[in-house]
């Protein structure tokens, strides 16, 4: 049985894992704003759980393009306290997050399951920290920062240079002391690629996984790529197509699946492995 070592917990990959997105921020590109009060995060934590989660994944900073700049310290204050309340829920938390400083403060609250960070650790101190704790990694592969990654990237092979990233990156875990069954990797579907970025990476999941050498965490649900297949402008308004690209990322292999819409996906996902067994 192939098993995620997840801080506090062991996670069978042996069927597709589904990620419920929790932004505490005012400005995230799809539900900003919606549970930035610790309430309303807890709230919406039980729900995804209760709709079939198998872990959450909590960010403080939006990532989408063009998104302004927001400080470590205030990142910890959106963060910290929906932690520190989720922390004995019995479920595995993520913390999303590119910053050593937060995940520096977040670890030591022993809240952190899983460290999602779409730098791929390369902030200063984040490796260490990350090969000093329990947590489980996310390496996710971006071209340029939020502010910049969608003014025209280009790539010769977008699947051989983002794989060929993640197998640095992961390399660099393994020589730090993070154990294989620690590491996921993230193609970063719309973090510095086009349309046709993003299309060809989804129809040949399967190379980068072998390529990088960990399961695939992927995070296709409601993104805009999807808006322009669609012509769906409003993110809400994907739920189809974003079930539709779980759908095909779990065909293609992928081992963990972030999602906004938790149950539509969980129940198209039974559908999939039933009839994959049968």
């Amino acid at each position: 049985m192939k098993t995620l070592q997840c801080g506090r917990f062991a996670l069978d990959l042996s069927r597709p894992l589904v990620m419920g997105i929790l932004n505490v921020t005012p400005d995230s590109f799809s539900d900003g704003g919606r549970f930035n009060r610790v309430d309303d995060a807890l709230a919406r934590a039980e729900s995804m759980l209760a709709e079939g989660a198998d872990i959450l994944d909590i960010g403080g900073e939006s990532t989408r393009p063009g998104a302004p700049f927001v400080s470590p310290e205030e990142e910890m204050a959106r963060v910290m306290p929906v932690l520190e309340k989720l922390r004995g829920i019995g479920a595995p938390l993520s913390l999303d997050t590119r910053r050593a400083e937060v995940m520096r403060e977040a670890l030591r609250l022993g809240a952190v399951d899983l460290i999602n960070d779409v730098s791929a650790l390369e902030d200063e101190g984040a490796l260490p920290l990350a090969a000093a704790s329990r947590a489980a990694v996310c390496l996710m592969h971006k071209q340029g920062n939020p502010d910049t990654m969608q003014n025209r990237p280009e790539y010769a092979d977008v699947v051989l240079e983002v794989a060929d990233y993640l197998k640095r990156r992961l390399q660099l875990c393994l020589d730090a002391g993070i154990a294989r069954e620690r590491l996921l990797v993230d193609p970063g579907f719309g973090f510095g690629k086009t349309l046709e970025h993003n299309l060809t990476l989804l129809s040949r999941l399967d190379e980068v996984e072998q390529i990088a050498g960990a399961p695939l965490l992927v995070g296709l649900s409601r993104k805009s790529m999807l808006g322009a297949i669609t012509g769906e402008d409003a993110p809400s308004e994907r739920l189809g197509a974003s079930v539709g690209a779980a759908l095909e990322s779990a065909r293609r292999g992928a081992a963990v699946i972030r999602v906004h819409d938790v149950k539509a996906t969980r129940q198209a996902l039974q559908l999939w492995q039933a009839l994959r067994d049968c």
